[in-house]
């Protein structure tokens, strides 16, 4: 099993959804078991053989992108590790979240 590896990036992203679902349905349960669940489908992405998600390369050359409900998971494997670099909302125009990133 690979490493799983959260960027700060995605670590505040998780908090502001956390947050964000908290608030629109005032219910810190509900809030924390979506944000669980997620977390949990990042861990799938670590645990499964392989190379899941689409390869995104107009976001970064070793990027990829898997769905999960209404956000998309942006990631990379490593060689023994996967970091979640950010997870966004998807209706977001995610090109333009990445456009001053370099493409590595």
């Amino acid at each position: 099993m690979r490493r799983l590896i959260y960027s700060d990036q995605a670590r505040d992203e998780l908090l502001e959804i956390r947050r964000y679902i908290a608030a629109r349905s005032g219910s810190n349960e509900v809030a924390l078991q979506f944000a669980g669940r997620l977390r949990e489908q990042c861990r799938r992405l670590a645990e499964l053989p392989g190379q899941l998600g689409r390869a995104r390369p107009d976001l970064g050359k070793t990027l990829r992108s898997f769905p999960y409900e209404n956000y998309v998971i942006l990631f990379r494997y490593e060689a023994s590790s996967v970091e979640i670099v950010s997870i966004v909302e998807g209706h977001r125009d995610i090109e333009a979240l990445f456009e001053n990133e370099p493409r590595s």
